[in-house]
């Protein structure tokens, strides 16, 4: 007969839940924070992620790119709660829904010479991968979706769904720097599809821009700083080393933490 030993990170059985396999609990066991293995576990479960997919996100600090990224697009709060130990919500608006960078490392494309219709075939190719990456609620519309104008035909690189925020997601995908022209190209499709295709009962439509590296000018002085369904994301083909990316996220902290007390002395 068998006896259970329970893990000392969960002392207590009502801890240990039943819908994660051994192999579930042998990654989250190598979590230190407490707050993050109980975030990845939850996860896990409503998002129903293998063993494998819950490695991957794990290696890919999903959790601390998921603060850092609420921290640069809303204010400290989000970090400040997770270093008091507080409990933090991590899906609340839209901006939750969204990231910056994503990491495209499972594709295993080049980053160089790389055309934008072999990067939009790469993600069809790995869908499923894509939606983990992408997060909470996101279903698959349409490649290339067309939208028919009195001026002519206008073609949108992927088009997604989002059940929990109930809105369309429109992805434009981008080979360079982000630019104006991206914006105002997004910017354009947004509002087409706000007219010829979202539904009465759905919220307002999302426009993020995929792009290699983001443009703070741009992003300063467009529709991007204040616009509310508009958005311009990094993204990544090589996911760097685990130390790489924790000493980006605590620069960023460093950061944000600068600018708030610049904030308050003013």
């Amino acid at each position: 007969m068998y006896k259970f030993i329970k893990p000392q990170h969960y002392p207590n059985c009502d801890a240990v839940r039943h819908e994660l396999s051994w192999t579930h609990y042998r990654s989250l066991l190598r979590i230190d924070n407490p707050l993050a293995r109980q975030w990845y576990m939850n996860e896990a479960i409503s998002q129903a992620w293998s063993a494998r997919a819950l490695e991957r996100q794990i290696g890919a600090l999903y959790y601390e790119r998921l603060l850092s990224t609420q921290a640069k697009q809303q204010d400290l709060q989000p970090v400040i709660d997770e270093a008091n130990h507080k409990t933090t919500a991590l899906a609340l608006t839209v901006k939750d829904y969204l990231r910056d960078p994503y990491v495209f490392d499972f594709l295993g494309l080049p980053s160089v010479s790389l055309q934008e219709s072999e990067l939009e075939q790469a993600l069809i190719d790995n869908l499923q991968k894509f939606l983990l990456e992408l997060g909470k609620g996101f279903a698959f519309v349409e490649r290339q979706q067309r939208i028919v104008t009195e001026d002519g035909d206008f073609f949108i690189d992927l088009v997604f769904y989002n059940f929990h925020l109930k809105c369309f997601l429109l992805i434009d995908l981008k080979m360079h720097k982000l630019s104006h022209q991206d914006v105002g190209q997004m910017d354009m499709y947004v509002r087409m599809y706000e007219e010829k295709k979202r539904r009465s009962d759905d919220n307002p439509t999302i426009g993020l821009i995929l792009c290699t590296d983001n443009n703070r000018t741009v992003a300063k002085y467009s529709v991007l700083n204040d616009g509310e369904h508009l958005f311009a994301s990094k993204y990544i083909l090589e996911l760097p080393s685990e130390e790489e990316l924790r000493h980006q996220l605590e620069k960023e902290r460093q950061q944000l933490l600068a600018q708030q007390g610049q904030t308050e002395n003013d």
